[in-house]
């Protein structure tokens, strides 16, 4: 799945939010009762992507980073995590988990296992 549009391969959940309530180069957070929110990122060329919202490096909010190319800055020590992989660029390493996430009619769904 590209994040625009395509054939989920796993049952999907309903839709969390329209496209245009993420700002282009921006993040939306969806919450969630008794599991790790959700960071959704909206890039330049309107792909979306959505990770766990937790840093593997100490924890600071992703959704609270800057967006460029199809990454994301963290805003507490500057990792910087690929969203397609969820992997820090090197020098760092680490990983977030990533979750899938369909397009249809406008309306961002994310991979029922994801919904905890």
């Amino acid at each position: 799945m590209d994040g625009r549009r395509g054939r989920a391969d796993a049952r999907t959940s309903p839709g969390v939010c329209r496209v245009e309530d993420i700002p282009p180069l921006g993040t939306r957070v969806v919450r969630r009762a008794g599991a790790e929110d959700i960071a959704l990122f909206r890039c330049r060329d309107d792909r979306i992507f959505a990770v766990i919202d937790r840093c593997p490096h100490k924890g600071g909010p992703l959704s609270a980073g800057l967006v460029h190319g199809h990454a994301v800055t963290c805003p507490l020590h500057g990792w910087t995590i690929e969203l397609d992989s969820g992997q820090a660029q090197a020098p760092d390493v680490g990983c977030v988990q990533t979750i899938p996430v369909r397009v249809e009619d406008g309306i961002v769904h994310l991979a029922m296992e994801a919904q905890g």
